[in-house]
């Protein structure tokens, strides 16, 4: 596959697949912790989340599906093992480490989405904005659910 990268740039299809595969490990981190997290958080204030948590492990798995398709497209083997999961036994905690991760997740997908456009993969970089548009209602979620306003995640560098 010819590199189409734009002048100028220094994204190649390999090293996309190096990131791509850095996201997928935070996908199966996602995964399990919304699986985890949802059979664990206890009360009645957190039984609409805990439900919530559910459909977002649901959708983490599509996630990662698609980003392994896009690392075995551009030569690379998915990864196979999940960024560390914190837990802990206050559901608070358990809300906050995701809020924090999702915000890593946003600010890594919005960074894939204008090294796709450099390289002109404009099929990944739709992959990927569909992808952060459920990353960004998982990240509104969990600041619901905390009593805070959604934060701006930014843009990794």
């Amino acid at each position: 596959m010819p590199e189409t990268a734009k002048p100028g740039s220094t994204i190649t299809r390999e090293k996309l697949a190096e990131l791509l595969n850095q996201d997928l490990e935070r996908e199966y981190q996602a995964i399990i912790a919304y699986v985890n997290y949802s059979q664990v958080l206890k009360g009645a204030a957190y039984m609409n989340v805990a439900a919530e948590l559910q459909v977002h492990a649901g959708e983490e798995l599509a996630h990662a599906l698609k980003i392994s398709y896009w690392v075995d497209m551009y030569g690379g083997m998915p990864a196979v093992k999940p960024r560390e999961v914190k837990t802990s036994d206050k559901a608070k905690d358990m809300l906050r480490y995701d809020l924090e991760n999702e915000k890593e997740t946003i600010r890594n997908y919005r960074r894939r989405v204008k090294q796709a456009d450099e390289l002109n993969e404009f099929a990944l970089s739709e992959d990927l904005r569909e992808i952060l548009r459920d990353e960004q209602d998982h990240l509104n979620s969990l600041a619901t659910a905390l009593g805070i306003d959604t934060p701006d995640p930014g843009i990794a560098d």
